[in-house]
């Protein structure tokens, strides 16, 4: 059996300056899709400007676990995170 591939949160922040929360294997890939208007719905109304934060996990489930955790999050506490003012787990 070959090695599994990692996974990622991230942060990204829309160019209305809201935030948007999500999960991938390729991070650029990713980007790319949702600058070019193929990505999530809310970053398709909203543009997308950047990634502020990545966290590498182990599994598909694990990714979508800390994701929710932190959509759950305030903004303030989603911006502390992507300063490195959180301690990652």
């Amino acid at each position: 059996m070959g090695a599994t591939k990692p996974y990622f949160v991230y942060v990204l922040e829309c160019n209305d300056g809201t935030l948007y929360t999500g999960v991938t294997i390729d991070i650029a890939r990713r980007l790319a899709e949702h600058k070019s208007g193929t990505g999530a719905h809310y970053t398709r109304a909203r543009g997308a400007r950047r990634i502020l934060y990545t966290e590498t996990l182990p599994s598909r489930s694990a990714a979508l676990k800390r994701e929710a955790e932190i959509k759950s999050w305030t903004r303030t506490k989603k911006l502390d995170l992507t300063k490195g003012q959180l301690g990652v787990r």
